[in-house]
């Protein structure tokens, strides 16, 4: 006779509620296919918060930009204030500067979520300069991410304009100063000048059309088409696999790193918790954009000392700096002095960072994948390239505050002008060659680590009385990763002619890509040779060498164990 009790056939087939759930969502969504999304590896440095710390300022950016519509009248229709702002009772305005003013002073938490809102603009900015550095300077443009680096620039040209847009809708003195500067530069562009004016504006500024028409690109077009962009961007990260420093077990096929559910998903949201702490930190202790300061716009007035948002610092001082230049064409005016600085400049920096994952392969002929980063000192010229770049920058970034810096150090502002012309050409030259020399030391400073190790801080003297620095042998890994740097090489010299005596049709580019690749490779120093290498083991590790085990161990492993498998994707 049988103990066993069979469950009646309802009890038996009834799966628990959350199972049905859960395959009721995979019959619509296939989420039991997220497995190896959710196991997909993210790598680990410092320098990769550059794009999260964009990304979560983003959201911070959409949410408090949701609760700010809710309040704000992008109308540029005249009032007259009556709020609780005594200096500016009875002063007519428009009401796209009154509702501004009621956020800050009458909605409860306004002042706070505006200043939030312009925080995180800002701070956006700032990381997606910095993440697009980053990238530029590690190589990780190079095949098969150039479509991913021209979304990374064209979501900063946007952001920037994005930014710019904001700034100038609460329509107050400071912003209408910035918006006549648009115009200016507008009306500056051949042919198409006062077409475009006369859309952007609707009229002769500053008309009646700006602010509304500012609103509906800073609220609608430019966020969706950041929005689709992000999106797109995080999905070619995901397909491609994320960049990765060399390091031991890491190569061109894997990643080494930690999956995104749960340790990547906890480490991600916590860091989200913590960008948002600071930027409601800052928006809650900082002042930042104080509108009623400086009044509503006026076209007769001015503030001395009117600044723009950091991030179009270096538009100012283009424009303070380059000196009246102005001519006729078939009795139309080309004004030179505002094109160029305006429209040429930034046109020409935006066309060499999209361009540049393309010169680069042409130049060096590399069409291989790569998914492992160069350091900075590993491609002096590159690296240099780019901090002249960061450099002349710079130096604009500070021309745009000619009058300020001329005001608090009591300096003549024609000279600091003068000072910014010569320096747009002096000060990116120096730091290209200073940067290029710090680089090939920093090469030197490696190789001297691998053949002579590395400092330890303790003396030792030798029998006949010298005194000595005792050096040790690099760690395994360290030592890994600098062994295991490609050194790249110029391209040959071409040949004119052939055995045949047949000229080369395609010499003179030849030639030209001949010196690029030169120029683009210079600097690099070889690594040590095995020989060499042996040599300094032996004397660093003399037990390594007659057949007893290393003191250093096997190489390091990757975190400190045994790479999982399922880590390697």
């Amino acid at each position: 006779m049988s103990i066993t009790e069979d469950a009646p056939q309802r009890e038996r087939t009834k799966a628990p509620q959350g199972e049905r759930i859960a395959d009721w969502a995979d019959g619509r969504l296939g989420i039991y296919q997220w497995r190896t999304l959710m196991r997909k590896v993210f790598p680990e440095h410092w320098s990769f918060m550059f794009g999260e710390i964009a990304l979560y300022s983003f959201i911070i950016l959409i949410l408090t930009g949701l609760y700010l519509t809710m309040f704000f009248n992008p109308s540029m229709a005249h009032t007259v204030y009556e709020g609780p702002h005594v200096p500016l009772q009875g002063v007519q305005m428009s009401e796209a500067y009154a509702s501004t003013l009621r956020i800050s002073f009458e909605v409860r938490g306004g002042l706070f979520i505006r200043q939030l809102h312009h925080w995180a603009a800002l701070t956006m900015i700032a990381a997606t300069m910095a993440h697009t550095l980053r990238h530029f300077l590690t190589g990780s443009f190079r095949k098969p991410r150039e479509l991913n680096w021209l979304i990374g620039v064209v979501l900063l040209v946007l952001v920037t304009l994005e930014g710019f847009l904001g700034y100038s809708l609460p329509d107050d003195l400071l912003s209408g100063t910035g918006l006549r500067i648009a115009e200016g530069v507008t009306l500056a562009i051949p042919l198409v000048g006062t077409y475009l004016t006369m859309f952007l504006f609707g009229g002769e500024f500053p008309a009646t059309d700006v602010i509304p028409r500012f609103y509906s690109l800073h609220i609608l077009l430019l966020p969706g088409i950041m929005l689709a962009l992000v999106t797109v961007h995080l999905i070619l990260v995901v397909y491609q696999k994320h960049t990765q420093f060399r390091g031991p077990a890491r190569t061109e096929k894997n990643v080494v790193g930690q999956p995104l559910m749960p340790h990547y998903a906890a480490k991600a949201g916590g860091f989200f918790f913590l960008v948002s702490g600071v930027l409601s930190l800052m928006a809650g202790i900082a002042q930042i954009n104080a509108v009623w300061v400086y009044g509503p716009y006026r076209p007769d007035q001015i503030s001395q000392g009117s600044q723009p948002d950091w991030y179009m610092g270096f538009l100012e001082g283009a424009l303070r700096a380059f000196p009246a230049w102005e001519f006729a064409v078939a009795g139309y005016t080309v004004n030179m002095g505002v094109l160029v600085p305006a429209v040429v400049l930034p046109t020409l920096l935006i066309g060499i960072a999209c361009l540049w994952p393309f010169i680069e392969a042409w130049i060096t002929g590399d069409k291989r994948e790569h998914h492992l980063l160069d350091r900075p000192r590993e491609q002096p010229t590159r690296t240099a390239f780019v901090c002249s770049l960061a450099a002349f920058y710079l130096v604009l970034f500070f021309g745009g505050a000619n009058d300020i810096l001329a005001e608090r150090f009591h300096l003549s502002m024609n000279a600091i002008t003068w000072a910014v012309r010569i320096g747009v050409f002096v000060v990116p030259a120096l730091t290209y060659v200073i940067t290029k020399r710090i680089c090939i030391g920093l090469q030197l400073r490696d190789r001297d680590k691998l053949l002579h190790g590395r400092e330890t801080g303790r003396i030792k003297r030798l029998p006949h009385g010298e005194f000595i620095e005792v050096h040790e042998r690099l760690e395994r890994g360290q030592e890994y990763m600098l062994l295991s740097r490609e050194v790249p090489q110029p391209l040959p010299a071409p040949l004119r002619e052939d055995r045949d005596g047949v000229p080369n049709p395609h010499s003179r580019k030849d030639l030209l890509r001949h010196k690029l690749s030169r120029w683009l490779t210079d600097g690099q120093l070889a690594n040590p040779t095995p020989q060499e290498m042996q040599q300094a083991l032996d004397h660093l590790d003399p037990a390594s060498s007659n057949g007893h085990t290393p003191k250093a161990g096997p190489p390091a492993p990757v975190e400190g164990r045994d790479p999982d498998p399922q880590q390697l994707h």
